[in-house]
């Protein structure tokens, strides 16, 4: 009978013990919330097809070209979940064996090569910025729990299509695509999709404008990566490694300012559709 009731005794702290600390994670969620809203967002007027007449940038001088996941092409998403996060759709926003794994390489190395981050670890990090301090990453773990707490998967990716970096005030892979490739992250061919898929790693060192080599070297680690793993053909592989990087300046859009500036009034969105045709 004693020990029954130590028993039941030992429970109900246990169960105390959880309600405490459930409590105290809720009203940390309340205390800092995720800072998913931004005063002044950075905006866009594009022409009917969806082409970029003028940018506005927001207060930072970051310049954005809205996405949803739709928007993009297949081959993207392709690269970009095999590359950077394989168990995306699965894990509950941390990998452990990922972090791990890092944790392992960068005691071997001596310095920091791998941080195991998660794309979900990565939005965190991308919405509020933070030291890379041991602080610094209990944030960010603390930040991707509660992006996976009130966001759905689709809803944290389509937040890393439209805030990774990419060089310079480029943010998001729609921005990018227009401005160093001149089309729209829908059409992006195999080679094309690896190149942005790893740009944000090292958006200033890879920036293929600048340094087309390093550029170039970083895509086609990427497409072995997906010929490795049996998600694009060898041969669509070995062709797509064969096409150079050699990009112009970026492309900045400048069409029809006084127009845009006036349908930009008239709407709040971040990406304002006119009926203005820009081959015209």
């Amino acid at each position: 009978m004693q020990r029954r009731s130590l028993l039941r005794s030992r429970w109900l702290w246990l169960a105390g013990a959880l309600l405490l600390l459930w409590g105290a994670v809720v009203a940390a969620d309340r205390l800092w919330p995720l800072p998913l809203h931004e005063v002044n967002p950075a905006r866009v007027v594009v022409d009917e097809k969806g082409i970029p007449l003028w940018r506005f940038a927001d207060r930072d001088g970051i310049w954005r070209y809205p996405v949803t996941i739709e928007e993009v092409s297949p081959r993207y998403l392709e690269a970009l979940i095999q590359y950077e996060d394989r168990w995306f759709w699965d894990h509950p926003g941390v990998n452990p064996f990922s972090v791990l794994r890092a944790a392992w390489q960068d005691l071997l190395a001596g310095k920091v090569i791998s941080g195991g981050s998660t794309l979900t670890m990565q939005v965190a990090r991308l919405l509020d910025p933070h030291s890379r301090t041991l602080g610094g990453k209990v944030r960010q773990l603390w930040r991707a729990l509660q992006l996976e707490w009130h966001l759905s998967k689709a809803e944290i990716l389509t937040l890393y299509l439209n805030r990774a970096p990419f060089g310079g005030t480029l943010q998001g892979v729609g921005a990018a695509s227009w401005a160093y490739l001149g089309k729209s992250p829908a059409q992006l061919s195999y080679s094309e999709a690896a190149l942005l898929a790893v740009l944000p790693q090292a958006p200033s060192r890879l920036r293929p404008d600048r340094w087309p080599q390093r550029a170039e070297a970083a895509r086609n680690k990427v497409l072995n990566r997906m010929a490795s793993q049996g998600v694009w053909s060898a041969r669509q592989v070995k062709e797509s490694q064969e096409e150079p990087v050699w990009l112009a300046p970026r492309q900045m859009p400048q069409l029809a300012p006084l127009f845009s500036r006036m349908m930009l009034g008239k709407s709040r969105d971040s990406k304002v559709v006119t009926t203005l045709d820009a081959t015209l």
